[in-house]
């Protein structure tokens, strides 16, 4: 069995607030996460090498036999093919960043621990263009071709369930896949932008209008007369309604309700309010910043449109308002009338009147009700995670000064 191992590199920093929970392989583009693909592709369960603190949840397995490889790359059939045929002590590199290398366990030592090793070369990597993730926005940017190529790589030879006859299908029937257990009814499918995906036991209500590129990922739900524009993927047991184009949302989110939502990132067990809106098109129509975490300040996307980047467990109540490319931190906590401001740090509690700060023990709380209500328990490595973020986001929360 090959033993994969994803690292994280400097783009770590680029991601957050989302990388605060995770490593960078666990983000979702498409259909699968980065380590989903990687898993199907060569199928192995990879390991990683990450942030401390994280580690814990996400450990690193060492073999005889390594494949190191860089977790902010996408994966395809041609990069996957060249791994297999790599020799022990290669490294593929573009433009000078590695890709992946294949190491002995004492080359990876060595690798690990920044000392020279003279039995590992290095060959530039031109055989194809590797596709990765650089920037937050790009998750939503790239996320139309990555559904595309998710839904080959997972029903590749395999036959959906049948359409339903209520379902008005526009466009090439082929292109929609329905997993098993899947309930669909009366509603719209247009294929001809792209296919749609309908995971295991997901559920489409009455009313729907789809467009593709559109992935509803297993045991998600969306609500009556629910408006999906693609390229858009609702997360495993997530609850999508109202209007949503061009949008990903993880795993056991809650948009359940009317609002629009546009060129957005929604981390896991996040709940947007009824009738909350975002901006993703300034009114003048200028390129959109938004919050950069390694220069500390606003910085240009080159995007037209960009909306709202959301961190694990942050909330916002009913008709809520968010400006073109706000980015809201962890476990943040968003009310009242007005816009607040586009840059909300973790562990906020207020709208655009002010905030405080969202107490540590009170969101773990939150957190582990909200958790519940979907039948499961908080990780106590989540809780160590979780306090690791309270600490080291202090600096962006400026009223505690």
């Amino acid at each position: 069995m090959k033993n994969l191992i994803l690292f994280d590199n400097d783009l770590s920093t680029q991601f957050l607030p989302l990388t605060y929970t995770r490593p960078l392989c666990e983000l979702r583009v498409g259909i699968l996460t980065i380590r989903e693909k990687w898993e199907k592709l060569l199928n192995c369960k990879p390991s990683y090498i990450t942030q401390d603190y994280l580690s814990t949840k996400y450990p690193i397995i060492i073999s005889d036999e390594n494949y190191v490889v860089n977790g902010s790359v996408i994966p395809n059939k041609d990069i996957a093919n060249r791994i297999l045929s790599m020799n022990t002590g290669e490294v593929l590199l573009q433009d000078g960043e590695m890709i992946v290398a294949k190491l002995e366990e004492g080359q990876f030592e060595l690798m690990m621990s920044d000392e020279e090793n003279s039995n590992v070369a290095g060959v530039n990597y031109k055989e194809t263009n590797v596709q990765k993730i650089n920037h937050l926005w790009d998750i939503f940017s790239m996320n139309g071709k990555a559904i595309i190529d998710d839904f080959e790589l997972l029903t590749f030879e395999r036959v959906s369930q049948p359409i339903p006859e209520d379902v008005h299908v526009i466009g090439d029937p082929s292109k929609i896949f329905i997993e098993e257990g899947a309930e669909i009814e009366f509603c719209t499918m247009n294929t001809k932008g792209g296919p749609i995906y309908i995971g295991k036991n997901a559920v489409i209500m009455e009313g729907c209008f789809i467009r593709g590129p559109f992935a509803l990922c297993d045991e998600a739900m969306l609500k009556m007369g629910a408006k999906i524009y693609g390229p858009t993927t609702v997360g495993p047991n997530s609850k999508v309604g109202g209007e949503v184009n061009n949008c990903v949302f993880y795993a056991n989110c809650n948009k359940a309700h009317d609002g629009y939502l546009g060129n957005s990132v929604i981390g896991e067990w996040c709940n947007i309010g009824a009738g909350t809106n975002c901006s993703n098109l300034k009114n003048n129509y200028d390129e959109v910043k938004i919050w950069d975490y390694t220069k500390e300040t606003l910085t240009g996307t080159g995007l037209q449109f960009c909306g709202l980047i959301m961190g694990d467990h942050s909330k916002c109540g009913i008709n809520t308002m968010f400006n073109t490319g706000t980015v809201v931190g962890i476990s943040a906590n968003i009310f009242g009338g007005g816009f607040p401001k586009n840059f909300i740090p973790s562990f906020s509690w207020g709208g655009s009147d002010g905030f405080k700060t969202y107490e540590l023990e009170k969101a773990l709380e939150s957190a582990k009700r909200v958790i519940a209500r979907r039948g499961k328990e908080m990780d106590p490595l989540d809780k160590d995670i979780f306090e690791r973020i309270f600490t080291f986001s202090h600096k962006y929360r400026t009223w505690e000064k």
